[in-house]
């Protein structure tokens, strides 16, 4: 059985407290992107994981896939081993939640491909093991994000008259870095009342807070910023913590040309 873990993006990003466990309650809208890797699992004598396209860094033992996997066969003994090939199209390490996605396809893919009888609730349950962001690629719509990403409200928002340009400059950001360096504010506007205005108006009031502190560190970050703006940008901000950047252009209009060679450039339509 063959799926296509898509990409999301972050419209806006607030830090508002950390948590005694140690994470920290977020809000943010995820909004997903139809940028997609390829997984297929097929039944097999032994549990093997290869992958083609983009290098994937780590131990391949620890791919949310196999990792997926390990998660339902404690609680279904006799799921049978599979053969999991992905090929890897999401840029890695950029905030664009492609590891997440594949985690979360996995279990849908698991769960339809050996009847397994999860019904939605029991498999965000098992997303959240994987990952945060997780749960969301379950849904797969606009939503707004809340406590470490996994309470989601779906949303009401369509963004396919637009283009999106995704900017990747190959900079590798750990999330528990990222959060060392911000700090949390409850103040501001719920992010689901500014995205009811014009998208013209985001610019200054749609903020992903990771953005002040990792564009001290790392320049560039500001710097592809200001150059989405200059090209005709309507809106631009970093997707989660980074380091990939996107921007949101009239349709067909996503100056795609003459970026530096080293950064990964795409160029996305939204899909309704």
């Amino acid at each position: 059985m063959v799926s296509f873990p898509n990409c999301k993006i972050n419209l806006g990003l607030k830090i508002l407290r950390r948590r005694e466990d140690g994470f920290h309650d977020i809000e943010t809208i995820f909004y997903p992107l139809p940028l997609c890797d390829i997984l297929e699992a097929v039944r097999g004598p032994e549990l093997r994981f290869n992958a083609t396209g983009r290098a994937i860094p780590g131990d391949p033992g620890a791919n949310l896939t196999i990792r997926a996997w390990q998660l339902l066969q404690q609680d279904f003994p006799d799921l049978p081993f599979v053969h999991i090939h992905l090929h890897k199209k999401i840029p890695i390490g950029g905030g664009l939640g492609g590891g997440s996605a594949d985690g979360a396809f996995m279990l849908d893919l698991l769960n339809r491909q050996f009847r397994l009888g999860l019904d939605a609730g029991r498999l965000a349950r098992y997303a959240v093991q994987l990952g945060s962001d997780c749960p969301f690629f379950l849904l797969n719509r606009p939503c707004l994000g809340r406590g470490r990403g996994e309470r989601l409200e779906p949303l009401l928002l369509d963004l396919s008259g637009y283009s999106f340009l995704l900017i990747h400059p190959g900079i590798h950001i750990s999330t528990a870095e990222a959060f060392s360096r911000c700090r949390p504010d409850e103040d501001g506007p719920p992010l689901n009342s500014i995205i009811t205005q014009p998208i013209s108006q985001w610019r200054d009031i749609l903020i992903n807070d990771f953005e002040s502190p990792l564009f001290v560190q790392y320049p560039v970050l500001r710097k592809i910023k200001q150059s989405l703006y200059d090209r005709g940008a309507l809106y631009t901000a970093m997707t989660g913590s980074g380091s990939c950047l996107y921007g949101i252009f009239e349709k067909g209009q996503t100056a795609d040309n003459d970026w530096d060679p080293s950064f990964d450039v795409i160029s996305i339509l939204a899909k309704k």
